[in-house]
């Protein structure tokens, strides 16, 4: 309870202005929660029930020395110039609390919520306590209305990039940061940090919760569950690391003379960019001037969110395929390991995923390239219009970073943004959107028909039913939803083009954050209209259906079959 009362106290102290008494009250309640969470971590070894797995002594040895110096430093035991900045003591605070709040049994019962309601239910927690916090007066330099800080939570909880307020110009840093928290909370799961840090400081986890689990990340095993939640924070975290030491090496000092606001821009646009968010410190995302010839930069950020678009099931694949290769085709380290011959390493959602992503990227850049070769990239030469070509069109596909001018486009080049998005990124991505596979299966479907088939075969296997239907559906849903969300912002915005709105809904809908530029000036029913497609986009609709309809187990009897008329 200490120890959550001072991270409300951080908020608080970053978000409204305090007098000298009140900041000295906050700060000895910030040493009070250190020193109980020293003493709490000490405490945890005396008694055999409570006692950590040994694998924890290490954390929590290096924790208490920091507790340690820095309740040293308050008290004046001792000077260590190194913790004399405040950001050592909000971190510590922030650690505290991850060590206490990880230790407590938290226990799902699948009797009253299924996978499906815990995973809406845990994005809405985080879109409402975002916009709370958008709301405080530090975080912004002018006045935000609720709707507008829910639209903009909502936006980033659901790595989409629509905003209603320019993010770099509107919101202070502690504001940006927050909007920065929230991409990574949205686009890994913030059921992914709970449930994986629960099960690191516990070392244990119950059968009900591993089966909810397990359901969520669409693992084979339960006894992968936990390796799966670790592959993906390890993941994340270097692949943004990496891409944020790049950007870095790729920005000019005359734009950005303060090294900490280059490290701030570089790591907001990589984890914004590998999440697949799309938000930008820019007023005009990367076509901001100074920044839309930077070549390196795009291609940096497009990389990104082409790996965080693959889906972490891929990439996992693709790095079994690579040990693989080393291992057993290339003779590398043989002493140490036994080669093991595998029949069958890229399995067939990798292949479908690598096939259909590459035909997109090659098929959309041609097309951007000759359709836009003398409008929006005529300002570009040589290999520059080469790369803007294939950024225009790899960001469609749910990562909204524009380097042209979106509302310049040629119709027939929206024609094919507007398909991009809808097909959206890869399964099991912080990308939205129909996704790959489905637009592959389905076409796979047609031929399979034209050509007599009773069944989809590709690379030598044969397509589950339930793998059609579910494509099936999902097509179907998304018009569906898109449809209907058109209509509604039509009917409230009728001043609006068409084209513009069904831009606005579709890139809603598929999480990709691109806009004809219509967004700030929406009516209030609109925006609600987009933040409920954007929150039904990132949920995924038939995880939506699942959550509100009965989840029937069994079905111990069949009807006969008919075939109904089609065509």
């Amino acid at each position: 309870m200490i120890s959550l009362l001072a991270i409300l106290a951080i908020i608080y102290d970053f978000g409204f202005d305090q007098s000298d008494k009140i900041e000295s009250a906050l700060v000895n309640l910030y040493y009070l929660s250190l020193l109980t969470g020293s003493l709490s971590v000490l405490g945890r070894y005396l008694f055999s029930r409570t006692r950590p797995r040994l694998k924890l002594i290490p954390f929590d040895a290096i924790l208490f020395l920091f507790l340690a110096g820095l309740i040293g430093q308050f008290f004046g035991w001792v000077n260590l110039p190194f913790f004399y900045h405040k950001v050592w003591v909000y971190m510590a605070v922030g650690a505290v609390f991850l060590r206490e709040f990880s230790a407590l049994r938290l226990d799902f019962k699948k009797q009253n919520l299924n996978p499906a309601q815990l995973f809406m239910i845990s994005f809405l927690a985080l879109i409402l306590a975002g916009a709370f916090l958008l709301l405080l007066p530090n975080a912004s330099y002018g006045r935000i209305g609720f709707l507008d800080a829910l639209f903009t939570s909502t936006s980033a909880v659901c790595v989409t990039g629509l905003v209603v307020v320019d993010t770099g110009s509107f919101f202070t840093l502690f504001g940006q940061s927050i909007i920065l928290i929230l991409i990574q909370a949205g686009g890994i799961g913030i059921m992914t940090f709970t449930s994986y840090f629960s099960y690191f400081f516990r070392g244990e986890s119950s059968y009900e919760n591993n089966l909810i689990l397990s359901d969520l990340m669409r693992t084979e095993r339960m006894a992968d569950v936990f390796a799966t939640l670790r592959k993906i924070l390890l993941v994340t975290f270097i692949v943004e690391a990496i891409g944020a030491v790049i950007i870095y090496s790729t920005l000019d000092p005359s734009l950005l003379s303060s090294v900490r606001n280059r490290i701030f821009f570089s790591v907001f646009h990589s984890v914004s960019g590998f999440c697949n968010a799309g938000f930008s410190t820019l007023s005009n995302s990367l076509y901001d001037e100074g920044f839309r010839f930077n070549y390196p930069l795009q291609m940096s950020i497009a990389t990104l969110f082409i790996l965080g678009g693959l889906g972490f099931p891929i990439v996992f694949n693709f790095v079994k395929y690579i040990k693989h290769l080393i291992v057993n085709r290339l003779h590398l380290f043989r002493w140490r390991k036994r080669a093991v011959h595998h029949a069958w390493v890229i399995n067939i959602n990798t292949r479908i995923v690598l096939v259909t992503t590459g035909i997109l990227l090659l098929g959309g850049t041609l097309l951007f390239y000759l359709l836009e070769y003398h409008n929006t990239l005529a300002e570009h030469h040589g290999i520059g219009k080469i790369i803007t070509a294939f950024f225009g069109a790899a960001t469609p596909r749910t990562a909204g970073f524009n380097s042209v001018d979106t509302t310049a486009l040629n119709f027939s080049t929206v024609l094919i943004i507007l398909f991009l998005m809808w097909v959206g990124a890869s399964p099991g991505s912080t990308g939205g959107g129909v996704k790959t596979s489905t637009l592959a299966i389905s076409i796979l479907n047609i031929f399979s028909l034209a050509r007599g088939k009773d069944r989809i075969e590709l690379f030598r296997r044969e397509i589950s039913v339930i793998s059609i239907r579910r494509a099936s559906a999902l097509v179907v849903l998304s018009i569906l939803v898109v449809g209907l969300s058109v209509f509604l912002v039509n009917a409230f915005d009728p001043d609006n083009k068409l084209k513009d709105i069904l831009f606005e809904c579709l890139s809603a809908f598929s999480t990709v954050g691109l806009s004809q530029g219509i967004t700030a000036g929406l009516t209030d029913a609109s925006k609600g209209v987009l933040i409920l497609t954007m929150f039904i986009g990132r949920v995924g609709t038939l995880t939506m259906l699942t959550a509100f309809l009965h989840k029937i187990k069994h079905l111990n009897y069949r009807y006969p079959t008919e075939e109904i008329l089609i065509n």
